[in-house]
């Protein structure tokens, strides 16, 4: 099967860090257990950033011990915006996409995928708005394909615990959530510097505990209200959002509703302990569940060093096999769960439409893209409610 991945940033193979990324270490692993990858299309902008992109697929062959059949795109100095419409122009089935672009380019690039045949992964948000959900959700269904978002956090042993809880009765019916949600001051000033102003906290990063109570309890949102504010960015030249603050109405299937309250910012110091803190509280009528999600019991300290909470269970790399490096967590898991639906599909062990009510299908990601449209819509209108119609 090929793959193609459409973006190359950190996320991606961790460029500008010393790190490997997700995308790139999830196929790593995904083709250390099935032996039908053909290649790996790995397509930018940007010359530079895909030659920075190859070498840490170099790196990451010499440490896992498994090799990669890979291309990138655009070669050489070129910088092209449109080398992803020449690659999936010459691909060839079976292959699959996965989109990791700029939450305002999602739809466009994904649509492209969908078009030329590829069963898609894109990471979050599906898009910033229900309209161009709803396009994408017509194209996979007019084309019989598979289109997932990565929600990356389904698939923490933390939240499948929730979801647990929740659907045995352990904490009684909902009644609020509270969720804290934060990253340093790097991600807007620096890593998304070129394109900040074309999202916003709640968009990029809150929407991961939108899709996880939609997960864990299998309700609606009804209707949403939030407020922000411009301050720090804004005095750096940044005119996006410091914070967000929003609070969500959700309806149970039973008829009681809860609410859900989300408090997000991405100008956390660049001491703290960990790139994202994050805090998750769901209170019912018959106990409560407490996740504090950055801390997972491991502090690091040295002489030189800052102090460290590392998170062991997302994406890291254990030796765990002699002289080569293997990576691990929930978020390798959710891109090699597509990878391997999408395996099922095309050896006609599954049809795309298996995966509604398991997987963070387009169709499930209708509701995290819906609050998130409304967020926006309340904050533009003087943080209004908006009743969602979905």
């Amino acid at each position: 099967m090929n793959i193609i991945v459409i973006g190359t940033g950190m996320y991606v193979s961790g460029r500008g860090t010393d790190g490997y990324g997700t995308i790139l270490p999830a196929i790593i692993e995904w083709v250390r257990k099935e032996v039908s990858l053909c290649k790996v299309f790995l397509v930018g902008t940007n010359g530079g950033h895909s030659r920075e992109a190859f070498e840490k697929v170099k790196s990451l062959q010499n440490l896992t011990g498994v090799s990669l059949d890979i291309n990138t795109y655009p070669q050489g100095n070129e910088t092209d915006p449109e080398s992803y419409i020449k690659t999936l122009n010459t691909i060839q089935q079976p292959a699959c996409a996965i989109v990791a672009v700029p939450d305002h380019l999602h739809y466009k690039v994904s649509a492209a995928c969908l078009k030329r045949g590829l069963h898609t992964l894109v990471v979050k948000p599906l898009t910033p708005t229900v309209d161009e959900a709803k396009k994408l959700i017509h194209i996979a269904g007019k084309k019989n394909l598979y289109g997932a978002v990565e929600f990356h956090k389904r698939f923490d042993k933390q939240n499948l615990m929730l979801r647990d809880i929740v659907r045995s009765g352990g904490i009684g019916s909902p009644l609020y959530c509270f969720v804290e949600y934060s990253q340093r001051k790097s991600i807007p000033t620096k890593v998304f510097k070129s394109w900040v102003n074309k999202t916003n906290i709640l968009q990029y990063l809150g929407v991961h505990y939108i899709d996880i109570i939609r997960f864990v309890t299998g309700a609606k949102p009804v209707r949403v209200m939030a407020t922000g504010q411009k301050n720090w960015l804004k005095g750096k030249g940044i005119d996006v959002h410091d914070a967000i603050q929003s609070m969500i109405e959700w309806q149970m299937r039973d008829g009681t509703s809860f609410n859900q309250t989300i408090l997000v910012n991405w100008i956390d110091p660049k001491t703290s302990s960990a790139m994202s803190d994050q805090k998750i509280k769901l209170i019912g009528t018959a106990g409560r569940f407490e996740a504090d999600q950055k801390d997972r019991g491991i502090t690091l300290l040295g002489d030189d060093k800052q102090i460290e909470t590392p998170n062991p269970d997302f994406c890291r790399s254990y030796d765990l096999v002699k002289d080569n490096l293997t990576w691990q967590g929930y978020g390798i898991d959710s891109i090699n769960t597509f990878l391997c639906d999408v395996h099922d599909i095309q050896n006609k062990k599954k049809l795309p439409k298996d995966f509604e009510g398991l997987r963070s299908t387009f169709k499930e990601s209708l509701f995290s893209t819906a609050v998130i449209e409304a967020a926006n819509k309340s904050i533009s209108q003087q943080n209004n409610w908006i009743t969602l119609k979905i």
